[in-house]
C-alpha cells in the first residue's frame, strides 16, 4: 500500500505473508483446502465442520489464499543415471530415495540401448538431513548402476 496522506492506493497481485500474523480463518480455510485435496473429506461442508468455520466463510477466501509449499529448507534436484538393464534396479533407486527421505517428483525412463537404460528422476530434499554429494554417493553404491549425476540444483 502507498500511503499518500490523503488516502491509499490498493496493490494488486500476490503477497507472501508469515502465517503467524494470519487471521485465524485464513488459516482454517487453507486447513479446509487441504483436507479437500488430500481427500481426507468428500466435500467441502465436511471440511468446514472440520476445521470450525461457515461454508460462507470458506467460499468467501478459498480463491484467494494459498499455501506456500516451498520452504528455503527444501531442495529439489534433478539426478541423471545410467543403469544396467536388470531387474529391480530402478526399484532399489526408488527404495533408497524413500530411505533418504526424499520426495520423489518426476520420474524419467528411456528404453535400454546396449543394456543400459537413462533415466533422469527429479527429487525434493531438506539439505539440513542430506546434500547432493551423499545422494550421489549412496545412488552409485546401488547394485547396476552405472553412473549417478546431479544435473540441476546443486
Amino acid at each position: 500500500m502507498k500511503n499518500t496522506g490523503e488516502r491509499t492506493e490498493k496493490t494488486s497481485g500476490l503477497v507472501i505473508v508469515n502465517s503467524e500474523v494470519l487471521p485465524d480463518i485464513v488459516l482454517k480455510v487453507l486447513a479446509a483446502k487441504r483436507m479437500r485435496a488430500r481427500g481426507e473429506v468428500s466435500t467441502s461442508t465436511e471440511a468446514c465442520r472440520a476445521v470450525g468455520i461457515s461454508r460462507s466463510a470458506y467460499y468467501k477466501y478459498k480463491d484467494s489464499v494459498f499455501n506456500y509449499e516451498e520452504r528455503l529448507t527444501n531442495n529439489i534436484v534433478s539426478v541423471y543415471c545410467i543403469l544396467r538393464d536388470e531387474k529391480g534396479v530402478l526399484s532399489s533407486i526408488i527404495s533408497r530415495l524413500y530411505e533418504l527421505n526424499t520426495n520423489i517428483l518426476t520420474i524419467n525412463q528411456n528404453i535400454p540401448v546396449d543394456s543400459v537404460a537413462t533415466v533422469t528422476f527429479s527429487v525434493r530434499f531438506d539439505r539440513d538431513q542430506l546434500n547432493t554429494s551423499v545422494l550421489t554417493e549412496e545412488l552409485s553404491r546401488i547394485s547396476g548402476v552405472v553412473e549417478v549425476k546431479i544435473i540441476s540444483g546443486e
